[in-house]
């Protein structure tokens, strides 16, 4: 079966941490283990990443994006973090690349400050997952792989 790459943005590495009243007391790490449980239940394999840099995450989905080509992957689970409401340079690498993208975010950007309902990767997303919490990876993970069920994947 085909990867599902879950890819984390800038400060992500601070989960459970990082203002535990917004973001929760989860880890990466225990996001990681519960998105490897997933996957390996649907018969998956998972890439699990996270990156402070904004030039890593293009270069990580133009890679992914060959990989989807190739069949070997079906997309990305991304959780851009601030990137979302920034970078044009990852809206263009998810098209440029042809990369099947769910946006992630763990808290209701659209309940939070106004710089944070705008997106520019929403447009160019399969889906969107907002606040459910650490536990929207998992419900974008079902997703990705119920698109690729369908013969819609990579």
């Amino acid at each position: 079966m085909p990867t599902i790459h879950v890819v984390n943005g800038p400060n992500l590495n601070l989960l459970g941490t990082r203002e535990p009243e917004v973001y929760g007391h989860e880890t990466l790490a225990d996001v990681e283990a519960r998105c490897r449980t997933l996957t390996d239940s649907l018969g998956h394999a998972l890439v699990f990443r996270q990156s402070n840099s904004e030039g890593t995450l293009v270069d990580w989905l133009q890679d992914i994006g060959r990989e989807v080509a190739a069949g070997s992957a079906l997309g990305v689970v991304l959780n851009a973090g601030a990137y979302t409401h920034t970078s044009v340079a990852l809206r263009d690498a998810i098209v440029g690349a042809s990369v099947p993208t769910i946006e992630v975010h763990v808290s209701n950007v659209h309940a939070r400050e106004e710089f944070r309902h705008h997106s520019y990767l929403s447009p160019v997303a399969i889906g969107i997952v907002v606040g459910f919490g650490t536990g929207g990876y998992e419900l974008a993970i079902r997703g990705l792989a119920e698109r690729g069920r369908d013969g819609r994947g990579g």
